[in-house]
């Protein structure tokens, strides 16, 4: 009896050991720190929804929504140009058309209907802009992804019931898996990372991350960091402030940057600044204001006045200063850069010299040459002319064509950069191109550009492709002149635009070489003759008082239909000096 009474205790021994070890394996087994397990609502679980989410700020550009991504391929017509974007990289093509003409409206067209990945990685269809815009409306700006931060796959989680009991292991392996898995937590799951986990930061580089608190804290510092605006205040002051800067760069309808040779500018951090050249110095005022404008003002000193405006800074860096001012009043837009080399002048000659020629009259394509095939034909029924503002037209009798113009001294050779709509007539997309200044008179625009394909070419004529020929013809002109009343629709004094002196003034040429001119009040009489020099038609005449300001010139005959006729003079530069033009009533 005693030998079972021991053997009972003992196995009763045995079983309560053995459950106990058990329990408490159990419990080691389960005992998870409650700082490292999360739930669906969890900050945490916030923020790792937010970097794993379908990455949609890459394609802004066309979609202006960070919380969806445009399904490729998509075709838009940006300023103009129809695009196909096939890829992520492609998208850039769509901000390179926008940076070549800074001086003009940036319009994107999207071909719809296209398709839309949302934030969830599920796809929609949207049909139209208004579509479009309302999805862009319901994402807020703590809904856009974090992509400065991502993980490197594949990453483990454990996961708990309700009582803290692990109930599996669940391992993802894209960012695609992390988002599915997060979303579809229940309110009572529980989970927490495997650790340790390696991430990689925005400049490349990876770490180590041992623990919930490490992990949320390099993702809130991540995005407080994450800056983009366009500029970093701070080291744009310290960058201003340090050493001399000179315009390197004054643009304001025509290139002015002469004007600021010799000119030495100092900026302080008290918000004053002073130019210096020679023995003048003048003092002025800086502020970087709201916006990220950057205001400028040294009073009424020529030139220096014209740098007086709240500039938008496009780019700065240690050694330059991009900016540039849209006018208030006609849309034009003006660029200067200040750079650390000093302005010696003499730089901007030959491209003035070019832009007077371009915009004043009208041009026509005397010639489009595409790898020695000859598409002139295409343009013959456009006329085209080419505004101060960095605007373009081209008009034929039932339909216009809107577009830009650049023109700049690259590597010391001069440019002119076209950029035509496309959506009414596609071969304005064989001008779209930054084509080479090989001639420029007051005739002839003579341009190439080298391609893939080979070397093509377009000429610029002042008259139709065809029209012409056989010298000019005086008695032409001076029929055209002799029919009809005709009055000043420009006139342009050194540039100084003074046609509002002429306004309501009709003029009248007769064959016996006098002009009459009236308002309805004064009646103004005058001389007028046309003569031939080789190949240029001279044009003179004499009014009386008071509107003899644009006479007595040797105007020579830029350009003349049976409507319209255009008179210039030159300095002993060659540089057009004033412009007069006469429009049939």
């Amino acid at each position: 009896m005693k030998k079972i009474h021991f053997f009972r205790l003992f196995v009763l021994f045995f079983l309560s050991l053995s459950l106990f070890s058990c329990q408490k394996e159990e419990k080691e087994y389960i005992d998870v720190p409650k700082d490292e397990t999360i739930t669906a609502t969890s900050p945490l679980t916030g923020l790792l929804l937010r970097l794993s989410q379908n990455p949609g700020t890459y394609d802004d550009i066309i979609d202006g929504n960070g919380c969806a991504s445009v399904v490729l391929p998509v075709t838009v017509i940006a300023n103009g140009q129809q695009v196909t974007i096939n890829s992520p990289e492609d998208i850039s093509i769509i901000q390179e058309i926008f940076n070549l003409f800074p001086n003009d409206t940036d319009t994107l067209e999207i071909m719809f209907p296209i398709t839309l990945e949302l934030f969830d990685y599920t796809q929609v269809t949207v049909n139209n802009q208004g579509e479009l815009d309302a999805l862009a409306a319901t994402c807020g700006a703590n809904d856009v992804e974090i992509g400065c931060l991502d993980f490197v796959y594949p990453i483990s989680f454990f996961t708990y019931n309700a009582d803290q009991q692990q109930t599996g292991t669940v391992t993802v392996n894209s960012d695609s898996e992390l988002f599915d898995f997060l979303q579809n937590l229940g309110p009572d799951d529980f989970i927490s990372l495997d650790f340790p986990i390696t991430v990689i930061l925005a400049n490349g580089s990876r770490m180590e991350v041992n623990s919930n608190q490490q992990l949320q804290t390099l993702i809130a510092d991540c995005v407080a960091n994450s800056n983009n605006d366009p500029i970093d205040v701070s080291q744009f002051e310290e960058d201003l402030t340090t050493g001399p800067w000179y315009v390197e760069y004054f643009f304001d309808d025509y290139d002015e940057t002469d004007n600021y040779a010799g000119y030495e500018f100092t900026f302080a951090l008290d918000g004053t600044a002073q130019t210096v050249k020679g023995s003048t110095v003048t003092a002025g005022t800086w502020a970087l204001v709201s916006d990220f404008k950057f205001v400028l003002f040294f009073g009424t000193y020529t030139p220096l006045d014209k740098l007086d405006e709240d500039w938008e800074i496009l780019e700065a860096s240690t050694d330059f200063i991009k900016l540039k001012h849209i006018s208030g009043s006609d849309g034009s837009t003006d660029y200067l850069t200040f750079g650390r080399n000093p302005n010696t002048g003499g730089n901007n000659t030959e491209l003035n010299l070019f832009i007077e020629n371009l915009i004043t009259g009208s041009w026509y394509v005397n010639l489009l040459e595409e790898e020695g095939i000859d598409h002139t034909a295409n343009f013959d029924e456009y006329e085209f002319t080419f505004f101060g503002n960095g605007s373009a037209t081209a008009v034929s009798s039932s339909n216009t064509i809107n577009g830009f113009w650049t023109a700049q001294v690259d590597s010391g050779n001069l440019d002119l950069i076209l950029n035509f709509e496309t959506g009414t007539n596609s071969n304005f997309g064989e001008l779209n191109d930054d084509w080479d200044v090989l001639e420029a008179t007051q005739i002839i625009i003579r341009l190439s550009d080298v391609s893939g394909g080979g070397t093509d070419y377009l000429t610029f004529g002042r008259e139709p492709n065809g029209g012409g020929g056989g010298g000019p013809d005086p008695q032409e002109l001076r029929d055209i002149l002799e029919s009809g009343t005709w009055y000043i629709e420009k006139y342009l004094d050194d540039g100084g635009d003074e046609t509002s002196d002429y306004y309501g003034y009709d003029f009248n040429f007769y064959t016996n070489q006098t002009v009459y001119a009236t308002n309805g009040i004064e009646y103004v009489y005058g001389i007028w003759i046309v003569t031939v020099t080789g190949q240029e038609l001279n044009f003179e005449f004499d009014m009386d008082s008071p509107i003899n300001g644009a006479d007595d010139q040797n105007y020579k005959a830029l350009q003349y239909t049976p409507t319209l006729v255009t008179f210039i003079t030159r300095n002993s530069q060659g540089e057009i000096e004033d412009t007069l033009v006469f429009k049939k009533n």
